[in-house]
């Protein structure tokens, strides 16, 4: 008798908590899921700026941008950009993970100051960029210049406007990376580290058969996080670049703005929006599955 009662005491409690949870939930309802909601009907309609009414047009939108091949190079352009910033921050953000666990003095101020980069807004840390790498008169230009050395054209240059945009991001977000896994090396048990000392485990087989696989959380984690900020980025490289030259540099996020608010067509920018997102969500899942795989070694 006395469990039931105090059961049946708990329960509205439990329900009167609900209460303080309805404000952030209804935020999230507003600011999140129903912008995506809405984004996912509009991509079902022809609908321009200015049109007095939608028009439903099912899976045109759909079918029309993937036989578009300016789609498919922005998403060739998208995963590119993606692929290789990941990988040098990730490799990078390691090293300097690691040089920061083997320090045994000022590791807190040089992990603070590594960590500055990330905490400028992107569009000041582009505009900055912007200004190393202009043609001719920028800072890159001049310190090469020094060396008689002729500087090619950063931003005007196909090639070289992926390798500034790769910089860009690479500069910025690889403290973000460092800090996770830094964060991740605190919590490996020492004793695995001994006994794997002990084993005759040193340097590069260590890191991987035992950091590694300890790590394998946090590297989840920012492989995740840092694939769905790389896939939508915009400020940097429309700051440095536009899309530019031509559409060298035009990324998913790119195409959706310049549909949206320069074509003026919402219904297809919504599509392709939402195509980014499922492109985004099936490579996050990816990412999941190869890193939880239940094969022997999962590295």
């Amino acid at each position: 008798m006395a469990t039931s009662s105090t059961s049946s005491r708990a329960y509205p409690r439990e329900r009167s908590l609900w209460l303080f949870v309805l404000p952030s939930a209804l935020v999230v309802l507003g600011v999140q899921l129903y912008p995506v909601a809405y984004a996912v009907w509009l991509s079902f309609f022809d609908y321009h700026v200015g049109q007095p009414q939608a028009q439903f047009v099912g899976l045109e939108n759909y079918i029309a941008l993937l036989g578009q091949g300016r789609v498919w190079a922005s998403l060739r352009t998208t995963v590119i950009l993606v692929a290789c910033s990941l990988a040098i921050e990730f490799v990078l953000g390691l090293l300097l993970a690691l040089g920061l666990y083997k320090l045994t003095r000022g590791a807190r101020i040089f992990s603070t100051l590594i960590f500055v980069p990330y905490l400028i807004t992107p569009v000041v840390a582009a505009l900055f960029l912007r200004w190393i790498f202009a043609a001719r008169w920028g800072l890159a230009d001049a310190v090469i210049a020094s060396f008689d050395v002729f500087p090619p054209d950063w931003l005007g240059s196909p090639i070289w406007a992926f390798v500034t945009i790769i910089t860009a991001d690479v500069w910025q977000f690889t403290p973000f990376v460092m800090l996770i896994l830094y964060a991740g090396l605190q919590g490996i048990d020492e004793s695995l580290l001994e006994a794997g000392r002990i084993d005759g485990a040193s340097g590069a087989r260590l890191v991987w058969h035992i950091i590694l696989p300890a790590l394998r959380p946090q590297i989840l984690f920012v492989l995740a996080i840092r694939l769905m900020d790389s896939f939508r980025t915009f400020d940097s490289i429309y700051v440095l670049t536009g899309g530019g030259p031509g559409t060298a540099t035009e990324t998913l996020t790119m195409y959706t703005y310049a549909m949206a608010f320069k074509q003026l067509d919402l219904g297809r920018a919504s599509t392709l929006g939402v195509l980014t997102m499922l492109i985004v969500t099936g490579l996050t899942l990816m990412i999941i599955s190869l890193m939880y795989r239940r094969e022997k070694g999962a590295f």
